[in-house]
């Protein structure tokens, strides 16, 4: 078993970003039909960033010899990619987005039932029981606050530092604070279920209703609040800590905040069925479990990993100092829709 996950240890450098590169002549290592454990190709849609793709890619080269051929794409657009595809599948592998994505597609027989060996020890939220994905990361929800901007207008104020989702609706915000429109960005809309999940229905959308007043415009993805606000064109929004802190560590005065009942997500992983090299797609999961792959994935991306011999990335707190909302996934999913159009009616039509 040893030997075979130090075989499987890897990186990989990315060869090719064409939209041609997932046909099946370039899909099928030379001379081989599925791939090996020795080299050979995988072809990859990832919604990760893309300096985290490359630094995972380059890695698994290393170890196994396997070259990855990657497209980045968000998580949507990936998803809508593997469904479209399902009759002639382009691709090997979908990585990263919140498995809230991959409920769909595997219903609809898109991926491929794999169970790793190396999932065997990880807690029950990260395996899906019908071992169609795997997660392989955690984020979680922050607010995130421009410090010079806040300590030079708000401070005076008498506005302390946020530590709740309800610390939002302060007046002090309105025009400062922006956020993501939940009908386009994945991570906006676990926002949106958060405040479901710890307030209930009615309490929920007085609470989202009272926040848009504070909400100068919003964005279409979830990592677009990122810049805004570190540059100081606004002072306040909500964001992933894992994106976040990223920028923060650029020299950008941005304050990250963990308030308590916050959401999260759990990054998936799976094998596209009837993808050209699926041997190595069955490779790079379990290598994407090994505590290696999962310490260069913290030290590239800051999301906490699921391995509990994997310490969560320094300057962060650990996930267990972390107070999340009693956060249900299905009903999470099978929600989304309506929720959706009610924020539609209810909050982006009635903006002027």
């Amino acid at each position: 078993m040893k030997k075979f996950f130090s075989m499987a240890l890897a990186a990989l450098m990315c060869l090719s970003l064409l939209a041609g590169c997932g046909s099946s002549e370039e899909g099928t290592p030379s001379g081989e039909e599925g791939g090996s454990e020795t080299g050979g190709k995988l072809i990859v849609y990832s919604a990760l960033n893309e300096d985290n793709t490359i630094a995972l890619a380059e890695q698994f080269k290393k170890d196994t010899g396997i070259e990855i051929e990657y497209i980045s794409l968000g998580g949507g657009d990936a998803v809508a990619r593997v469904q479209a595809e399902m009759d002639n599948p382009q691709a090997d592998f979908l990585v990263g987005g919140s498995v809230d994505l991959y409920g769909s597609l595997a219903e609809a027989g898109a991926f491929l039932e794999y169970d790793s060996p190396n999932n065997d020890d990880l807690d029950e939220r990260f395996n899906d029981p019908n071992h169609m994905w795997q997660g392989w990361y955690m984020g979680v929800l922050s607010i995130i606050i421009n410090e010079e901007r806040f300590e030079e207008e708000l401070a005076p104020k008498g506005v302390a530092l946020p530590e709740t989702w309800d610390d939002l609706l302060d007046p002090n915000y309105k025009d400062v604070f922006v956020w993501s429109n939940p009908t386009t960005a994945g991570g906006a809309y676990i926002a949106t279920a958060c405040q479901i999940f710890r307030l209930g229905e009615d309490g929920a959308w007085e609470y989202l209703k009272e926040l848009d007043k504070n909400v100068h415009h919003y964005y279409q993805g979830a990592g677009d609040v990122i810049s805004p606000v570190a540059t100081g064109e606004f002072i306040a929004s909500i964001a992933w800590a894992h994106d976040s802190f990223k920028t923060q560590q650029e020299g950008y005065p941005l304050k990250l905040i963990i308030p308590k009942q916050t959401a999260y997500e759990i990054g998936g992983a799976a094998i596209i069925n009837g993808g050209p090299n699926t041997e190595n797609a069955k490779i790079f999961m379990d290598w994407l479990l090994t505590k290696e792959a999962q310490e260069l994935s913290v030290a590239t991306s800051y999301r906490y990993p699921v391995r509990t011999d994997v310490a969560a990335p320094e300057g962060l707190p650990a996930l267990d100092e972390v107070d999340l909302v009693d956060y249900d996934r299905d009903e999470a999913t099978a929600m989304k829709e309506a929720v959706l159009e009610k924020f539609e009616s209810e909050i982006m039509s009635n903006r002027t």
